[in-house]
């Protein structure tokens, strides 16, 4: 979203507009879902958490400076709404699925078997990953957001999140090895 939509769009939520407030809903809830569901170690929790992020949103936007871009402030929600869940609760794992009961959309042809054990291996592997270098695998590889913005939404500097996400990368080489 281009930054003057951006902000035309979040003066019309701040003037109590619900369907612009949809309108936000529906173009960050890909990164909003994406990034929880990576972030979250309850899988079963996923639509709460989401929830709560944009229910944080809708109640931050009148305090919003605009000095961010808003997908590097949601992310920064989605960060620490997902790191108060994860410290409020122990991780639990479920016994029957490994996946921790997450829906797989999955192309139902043969051709894909290769591409959905790829795949399982992947998410298992970025499982295992400290969060913290889980967040920029996700936040940055798998979502598309730039270096500076992680560095801003995270309060590093750039240097550092270029130099974490070379670890997490040669640490998620290094666990697909292994499997």
């Amino acid at each position: 979203m281009e930054q003057a939509a951006e902000r035309a769009l979040i003066q019309r939520c701040r003037t109590g507009d619900e369907r612009a407030f949809a309108e936000l809903v529906d173009a960050y809830k890909d990164l909003v879902y994406g990034m929880v569901w990576r972030l979250a170690r309850d899988r079963s929790q996923v639509e709460d958490l989401a929830q709560d992020v944009f229910l944080k949103v809708h109640r931050g936007l009148p305090y919003f400076r605009g000095e961010a871009r808003l997908s590097t402030w949601i992310y920064r929600i989605v960060m620490n709404v997902c790191s108060q869940a994860n410290t409020r609760r122990p991780r639990e794992v479920s016994l029957d699925d490994d996946r921790g009961g997450r829906p797989i959309e999955l192309r139902r042809d043969d051709s894909a078997f290769g591409d959905m054990e790829l795949h399982d291996r992947l998410e298992k592997a970025i499982a295992r990953l400290p969060e913290q270098y889980r967040v920029l695998i996700a936040a940055h590889h798998l979502q598309g957001v730039q270096y500076e913005a992680l560095a801003e939404a995270l309060g590093i500097p750039l240097g550092t999140v270029k130099t974490h996400l070379h670890r997490a990368k040669r640490q998620l080489r290094e666990l697909l090895e292994e499997s």
